[in-house]
């Protein structure tokens, strides 16, 4: 059975922006840095806390694990997740990334977002 998802577009009862961050962004999980990017894009949507997005190439992809969660969100896609290595705890699905995102939010293509209670993301660090 398929289904079919229509995307919701962002407007004013649920707005989404995307900007540059514009200073540098660290996440860390204890002492070890998973990330450090000048180049990261900030996504506010609604309510929501802002979200920092950090793109790919910024990241420390060996202390990344795959994972075979997949979420949805009628605003941005599918999402597909990372975990993080033993090394740093071995935390499962800590980090999401829009593989091909909705047109609206196209400027999230080869970024990752990471859970704050799992890794620690400072702005202007």
């Amino acid at each position: 059975m398929t289904t079919t998802r229509e995307p919701k577009i962002p407007g004013p009862d649920h707005p989404i922006t995307i900007e540059a961050t514009g200073a540098r962004v660290v996440a860390r999980v204890g002492a070890q840095i998973v990330a450090d990017t000048t180049r990261a894009l900030t996504l506010r949507e609604a309510n929501y806390p802002p979200v920092q997005y950090i793109p790919l190439d910024d990241v420390d992809q060996t202390l990344l694990t795959d994972s075979t969660t997949q979420t949805y969100c009628p605003y941005k896609g599918d999402a597909s997740y990372y975990g993080l290595a033993p090394s740093v705890g071995g935390r499962a699905d800590a980090v999401w990334f829009y593989p091909e995102p909705y047109d609206a939010v196209a400027a999230i293509v080869g970024h990752v977002a990471f859970y704050a209670d799992r890794v620690d993301v400072q702005v202007g660090a």
